[in-house]
């Protein structure tokens, strides 16, 4: 089969078009056949750097986020059938037992636990740009925090890949979103989205947020998808004994505003049940409520508008670390 892989640890050009062998499902797997990849940060992350969820050894098949239709089933494997269409996010990183290949290729072997039927109303290609991200939202509203109706909730880079379907997201559970964005059409983006306002933190005191978008109580909940200042500006402002959830970790943060409120920090690392086997029941049950949002309307995904094949993944991974996507990068495997 056609396959990417990154032949070694590099720059875009280490991403070279090849044929390797078809993999084959074992026991509890299913084989997919790749109709489109989606493209995250950390899928470039990993391609450059030595990470705890980089593969162990390259040449690697990297990418986690896919669409396809199943055309092999493992023993042992109830769920889905030949000719299932699906999507999730699975591989491209290093697991327990050993790497586990990305969906830069053909066909991919996965784990039927980390498949989930593909909403009925996205091609394949919107269907791809939405499992990591969509999933990181979730978990950061839902299981880290308590979004409700009566929230007052804060995202940051309310416009970006993870931004954008928390935005959705809590706008769908009722609260009240106010998003950070840094532009004219990122908040565009972020208000068409459900947030009811936009804020720019390079323009705005933290304290002057607070005093006009919660009467001066500070925000229920706050997610930070951006880290650094943003994060920092976050302590200022949320309620006393609330929950900030952040997705960035490398950075040193003096915590004493946050200890001074009684409120709580939480991480999210969406890639847990991959790297470590942890939560894939969780897991499995958030792909599922991604599913069922889709369908009903309540998420929909941003894509960048250039067309990607298995032959143009370099310039994919140029374009988006040079800032220039307006939206998810999807790769078209079927072409």
């Amino acid at each position: 089969m056609k396959a990417v892989i990154a032949t070694e640890q590099g720059g875009t050009d280490v991403l070279k078009l090849t044929e390797v062998p078809t993999p084959q499902a074992q026991a509890g797997q299913v084989r997919v056949r790749i109709m489109a990849s989606g493209l995250n940060p950390i899928d470039t992350k990993v391609r450059k750097a030595r990470l705890p969820m980089t593969p162990r050894e390259f040449p690697a098949i990297l990418q986690t986020d896919f669409a396809g239709v199943v055309d092999q089933v493992g023993a042992g494997v109830s769920k889905f059938n030949v000719g299932d269409e699906v999507f999730g996010f699975a591989g491209g990183f290093s697991g327990p037992n050993g790497d586990v290949p990305g969906s830069l290729a053909e066909y991919a072997v996965y784990d039927a636990a980390f498949l989930a039927r593909k909403p009925a109303n996205l091609d394949f290609r919107a269907a791809a740009a939405i499992p990591l991200v969509a999933s990181t939202a979730w978990k950061a509203l839902f299981d880290k925090a308590r979004v409700t109706p009566e929230s007052r909730v804060l995202i940051t880079g309310g416009a970006g890949g993870v931004g954008h379907m928390a935005v959705q997201m809590a706008a769908a559970a009722g609260a009240h979103v106010v998003a950070v964005t840094r532009s004219a059409e990122s908040a565009e983006v972020a208000m068409a989205s459900g947030a009811r306002a936009c804020v720019d933190l390079s323009r705005a005191a933290a304290a002057d947020i607070v005093s006009t978008h919660t009467q001066g109580r500070g925000f229920d909940v706050i997610f930070d998808t951006v880290g650094g200042a943003a994060l920092d500006a976050a302590f200022q402002m949320i309620k006393p004994a609330g929950d900030i959830v952040t997705v960035v970790g490398a950075a040193s943060h003096n915590l004493a505003p946050l200890y001074l409120k009684g409120a709580n920090l939480h991480m999210v690392l969406v890639l847990l049940p991959i790297m470590y086997g942890v939560g894939i029941e969780r897991h499995a049950e958030i792909m599922e409520i991604i599913t069922a949002m889709a369908e009903q309307g309540r998420l929909t995904p941003r894509l960048d508008s250039e067309p990607f094949g298995l032959a143009d993944v370099a310039a994919a991974h140029a374009k988006y670390e040079a800032g220039q996507a307006k939206g998810k990068i999807v790769i078209d495997i079927s072409s």
